[in-house]
Formats: C-alpha cells, sequence, structure tokens
C-alpha cells in the first residue's frame, strides 16, 4: 500500500499541552484533543511528538508516554505516526523501538540535529535506524532547526532501502527542493512519497506533487485544507487561492518578532478554538505578547474563527 492510501494527505502533528509551573505534560488533556481532532474530522493521521509537538523540549519518558496516550486514546480510527528522531543515532533506535513496541508502524525521523553531520553521516544514521526496525520510515528535512539540509542525492540513496518510503520537507526554506527530492527517489522507488511539512507551501507544492501536508494549522484549519485537496484536484484554482489566503495569513501571523517555531503564538490561538487548556509553550520558548496575540485573534475574527 502506498504512504498516501493509509495516512491520507492531512498529516497532523499534535501540539502538547502542559499544565502547572512546571510545565509537566497533561495527558489527559492530550487524549481530550485527540477526541477533538477526530470528532471534527480535522486530519487523516496524527504524529505524535514532532516539531509542533515540541519533541526537543521533552524527555524520552515524556515521548514514549505520549505515544502511549495517543495509541489507547484513537483507539484505530486515526494512523499514527511517531516523530523518534533524536540528536543521537542511539538514542533515535532506541525510541523507535520504543514506537515498534507500542504497535504504529511509521515513524518519521528528523535529520539528526545539533551536530551538522556530512551526508554520509545522514545516510549511514538512517540506515542503522531503518536496520534496526520493522517500522516503515519517513525522512524528515527540516535545515533551519537541524542545521543540514538533506540533499537529493542522500535521499536518492536512502530510498533504496526497504523500509524508507517517503519524506517530509520543510518546503519554505527551499521551495522547489519537493520537486528534486521526487526526480530523486522516482526511479529508485515510484510509490516513495513526499510530503511538505509548511502550512504556507500547501499551494505551491501541491503544484510540485506533493502527496500532502504535515500542518499544525490543521488544528483550525483542518476542513479548509481538505478543501483546497480537492479544489485543486477539481481544477478550481481560484477556489483552492481563495481558502488559502486566511490559513497563509494566520500562519504568517505565528511568526511575528523573528519566532522560527510558531508553538508560542499557535497553541494559544488553538487554546481558543477549542477550548482545551493547553498552556504555554515550553521554555526556551517565550509566551506570546499581548500585541502578538492581538494580531493573530483580529485575524482569526476577520475570517470566522473567533
Amino acid at each position: 500500500m502506498k504512504l498516501e492510501e493509509k495516512y491520507g494527505q492531512i498529516l497532523l502533528p499534535l501540539i502538547t499541552p502542559y499544565k502547572g509551573e512546571d510545565q509537566e505534560v497533561d495527558y489527559e488533556k492530550y487524549a481530550e484533543l485527540i477526541e477533538y481532532l477526530i470528532a471534527n474530522d480535522l486530519c487523516d493521521s496524527f504524529i505524535v511528538t514532532g516539531t509542533t509537538g515540541e519533541a526537543s523540549l521533552l524527555t524520552f519518558e515524556e515521548r514514549v508516554k505520549l505515544m502511549e496516550t495517543v495509541v489507547k486514546a484513537t483507539q484505530g480510527r486515526k494512523p499514527i505516526i511517531a516523530g523518534t528522531g533524536c540528536a543521537s543515532t542511539k538514542e533515535t533506535i532506541a525510541l523507535t523501538k520504543e514506537a515498534e513496541k507500542l504497535g504504529i508502524e511509521l515513524c518519521m525521523v528528523v535529520c539528526p540535529f545539533y551536530n551538522k553531520p556530512t551526508q554520509e553521516g545522514i545516510y549511514l544514521h538512517y540506515k542503522a535506524v531503518a536496520e534496526s526496525t520493522t517500522c516503515k520510515i519517513m525522512l524528515y528535512n527540516i535545515p533551519i532547526f537541524v542545521g543540514v539540509n538533506l540533499e537529493p542525492d542522500t535521499v536518492s540513496r536512502l530510498a533504496g532501502i526497504q523500509n524508507i518510503v517517503g519524506i517530509k520537507d520543510e518546503a519554505g526554506i527551499n521551495p522547489t527542493q519537493v520537486t528534486d527530492f521526487m526526480l530523486a527517489a522516482h526511479e529508485i522507488d515510484p510509490d516513495f512519497a513526499v510530503y511538505n511539512g509548511d502550512d504556507i507551501m500547501l499551494l505551491p507544492t501541491i503544484v510540485q506533487g506533493a502527496k500532502g501536508l504535515v500542518s499544525g494549522g490543521a488544528h483550525i484549519f483542518g476542513h479548509e485544507i481538505r478543501e483546497i485537496f480537492k479544489a485543486f484536484a477539481a481544477g478550481d484554482h481560484d477556489r483552492a487561492k481563495d481558502l488559502f489566503v486566511p490559513i497563509y495569513r494566520f500562519c504568517k501571523s505565528t511568526g511575528q518578532n523573528g519566532r522560527i517555531l510558531p508553538n508560542s503564538i499557535m497553541r494559544v490561538a488553538i487554546e481558543a478554538i477549542t477550548g482545551i487548556k493547553l498552556g504555554h509553550a515550553r521554555l526556551p520558548l517565550a509566551p506570546p505578547t499581548e500585541e502578538e496575540m492581538n494580531v493573530t485573534y483580529s485575524i482569526l475574527k476577520e475570517i470566522g474563527k473567533l
């Protein structure tokens, strides 16, 4: 089965709720959020401990418990993808094995961060992870955070490993690399799936043939994103554009004042719309200012979300 046939077009990286001044993970609110998202059919699949879930700010044990929580809360109603990438290959393998024990079949593995490995190091990392598990592996390229780009030639090599089946690309950094990845992998594995991981690049990457979107914004805009895919497939490009512009405006507002990770503003907006208490992002991500939230709230009110 092709990746997109099981996991769909809208892959939602779950936000991680916190409680109290010490910002302990709130697993009950996590389950509540999952139930809300399923009841409102805002996505096709869940990603647990991705970038939107603040994986780099969670302990190993917290990430495993979040996986356990999503498996229990979902009860097979939506496919689950586990974000298992860590700075070291050893820890990535260990976390991937924990996902495998829970019956999760697909792991999204971010490029090793902080170390800035060479392309050979990246290849050997993914090869070792893939060989350690029966899970399928989705590569995850996000050079703005990890410091290195997963180059198309390396993706071509990795596509030859049987259980490496696709890639999520943070396309806003290099808008045409989606095409580069598809060209690099096609002859090796015609079913190799390329997903866009940047909400504001939804339309440009649909045109390039991306199979879907990994979208934190789907917590709020899941229905609109689904309609954009339908409109584009039907050739109604004006409707696709009209639906896209409000999402674009919202997502741009979450990057105010040089914020690279949108979580601080986005999670407060999600809380306001869902009514589910999520708490502020974990430090060192600073809470949003009143001025920042006024900008974002005004956009949400203008487009009828608040």
